[in-house]
């Protein structure tokens, strides 16, 4: 569902209201819990809670125990709008759970924080019960929210998690509750299912299990070290990439870890990106440089480094090249979201009577990447600039006309799309295709945008046919998005099982005895000379004094594609016995038929 689709629907408001109903039942259970915030996110909910001791996953189930008891009680949830001297006060208020002096502290910091002229809300659950006693939980908030807690039936806590108020590291880390809730049960039941699949292709535990990448805490969170089986990953995928770029007639650069933040200054990022940025660093001549965010105006500065004419255009430059972006502790998610991460970057300055054939080359690039990777299940979305906010730079003529070369583009191609405000770069408006993995589950992968700004900042100009200086057009685009976080999504896809082709290890020579280790080797050398795709074929020897039956169960627990046995018989016929990851035994035969069924 689309962000702004979402938060109008019913499923927004249910889960709004959840997050309340958490609260509640926490104000009840835990006198002196102090509240923050209570969002509806992604899949469901969470409310970030200062607990007067830890609180352990084992507490969640009675907490969503009084959160049902509650939901039954048919409480209705009015809007309550409010000055600002009624809502300190009913902050202040210890009559009313969840309120008053001794735990009032993160929500009068988010009061201060509502500009002035602005509504104030409050959202009021009430409720008289047998004995005629009144009851209210009160929660400063903009909404929107359902009638009745009566509304809120399928739902489940999740899990635990911390958070750093107003996700900044130098304030207290408070206590996340992660929840869901949907509308029906069979949903509930559906989704909860999907998880425990989920849990099984857990990237992070496969990674580790497979030899692809690892994390140490010495090293710091979210920061990946790739392994041998994973940097072969790795590499494969760039192999291929940089091949089909070469066809496009790409142009390689490589750009610093680090720049002088007058770079980023110049670009607008240090102003718009600048909570996504790690510390700023200073050398001797008092210079300031931050860690590289991202590549673009390093590309910039290329194109920039001579006078273009109209005859050099459309340029073409790619990188992979590694940024670094500050995620908080508890949004880092393995690969799929760490802080230091390789991008499938190019940046592209074209014309104007170049752009839509050069956007739809790329969307054609991005298509063929991902049926490459077998991910054939996708929608595109255009992200366009959200009217309501001031984090965008440039003049709105740059969005209208860069808009429309993304949808024109599009309609061109015959290909869907659904437009999602607020989705913009916030330099210009992009293409997003985003995927559906095996599991049902949405991901934002390839992504392209056009970009009328930036070229302004810079002042980038090409030499026309009519001698005078024009102004480039900017694409920029990642196919994969980032390595880390593709391969992430291909972990979990394949379950570990990649295709053939991408395959770390292809193929494991198993000899039976050490007698046959000298032909393995002979045979591994012939197979690595072989050329499958855009490498050579990736093999390994195990000869290991382990029993044939130990050996197979180990290479298929790796998930290597084939195993390759070798015997007696074997050395004396000239064939292998030829083992499928999928299809088992295939039985003996001779090495020119093997490679004939690769």
């Amino acid at each position: 569902m689309a962000a702004q689709a979402y938060e109008q629907s019913y499923l927004y408001r249910l889960r709004h209201s959840a997050a309340h109903l958490l609260a509640q039942a926490v104000t009840e259970l835990y006198p002196g819990a102090k509240l923050s915030i209570g969002p509806p996110v992604e899949n469901g909910f969470y409310y970030d809670i200062d607990f007067p001791t830890p609180l352990r996953e084992e507490d969640l189930p009675k907490i969503e125990q009084r959160m049902k008891e509650l939901a039954k009680l048919d409480q209705r949830i009015e809007c309550k709008p409010v000055d600002r001297e009624e809502a300190k006060r009913l902050i202040l208020d210890d009559t009313v759970p969840g309120m008053g002096a001794a735990v009032a502290e993160y929500k009068l910091q988010l009061l201060d924080a509502i500009p002035a002229g602005d509504q104030i809300t409050f959202y009021d659950q009430q409720r008289t019960d047998r004995e005629g006693k009144f009851h209210r939980f009160l929660d400063l908030c903009r909404g929107p929210h359902v009638d009745s807690t009566k509304e809120i039936k399928n739902f489940k806590l999740m899990n635990l998690a911390g958070a750093y108020w107003r996700g900044d590291v130098k304030n207290k880390q408070l206590t996340r509750i992660y929840g869901t809730a949907f509308e029906t049960k069979e949903e509930l039941e559906s989704y909860l299912i999907m998880l425990e699949e989920a849990k099984k292709r857990d990237h992070r535990l496969l990674g580790r299990e497979l030899g692809l990448f690892m994390f140490s805490p010495r090293v710091g969170t979210g920061l990946p070290l790739w392994l041998p089986k994973g940097a072969m990953l790795r590499q494969v995928m760039i192999d291929f990439l940089q091949k089909e770029q070469v066809k496009r007639g790409y142009d390689p650069v490589v750009t610093p870890q680090i720049a002088s933040i007058k770079l980023y200054e110049k670009s607008g990022h240090i102003i718009t990106f600048k909570e996504k940025l790690f510390p700023f660093m200073e050398d001797e001549e008092k210079e300031t440089y931050i860690l590289k965010p991202m590549n673009c105006p390093f590309h910039i500065e290329i194109y920039q480094s001579q006078m273009r004419s109209y005859r050099d255009l459309p340029i073409r430059y790619a990188e992979f090249g590694t940024v670094h972006r500050y995620e908080q502790s508890g949004e880092v998610t393995g690969i799929l979201r760490a802080r230091g991460f390789t991008q499938d970057d190019a940046h592209l300055f074209v014309r104007p009577d170049q752009l839509e054939e050069e956007f739809i080359a790329v969307v054609e690039l991005t298509k063929r990447v991902l049926d490459k990777l077998g991910l054939h299940d996708f929608r595109a979305r255009v992200g366009t600039k959200d009217p309501a906010s001031d984090k965008y730079i440039g003049h709105d003529d740059n969005w209208t006309a860069a808009t429309n070369a993304i949808t024109g583009a599009c309609e061109k191609m015959g290909m869907e799309y659904f437009v999602s405000p607020g989705d913009a770069a916030f330099y210009g408006p992009k293409l997003d295709l985003i995927i559906k993995d095996a599991l049902g589950r949405d991901w934002q992968m390839g992504t392209i945008q056009v970009d009328y700004n930036l070229p302004e900042r810079f002042e980038l100009e090409y030499i026309g046919e009519d001698s005078k200086p024009h102004r480039p057009i900017m694409i920029h685009r990642a196919p994969f998005g980032s390595l880390e976080r593709m391969i992430g999504l291909l972990t979990e896809q394949y379950a570990g099982a990649f295709p053939f082709w991408l395959s770390p290890v292809q193929i494991a020579i198993l000899p039976i005895a050490d007698r046959h280790n000298d032909r393995a080797a002979e045979l591994a050398s012939e197979l690595k000379e072989m050329i499958y795709d855009t490498r050579n074929l990736r093999v390994t020897v195990d000869d290991r004094r382990e029993t044939l039956g130990k050996k197979i169960r180990e290479n298929q627990l790796q998930k290597v594609p084939y195993m390759l046995i070798l015997g007696d018989r074997d050395l004396e016929n000239g064939t292998v016995g030829v083992r499928s990851r999928e299809e088992g035994d295939l039985g003996a035969m001779s090495l020119e038929d093997f490679i004939a069924r690769l």
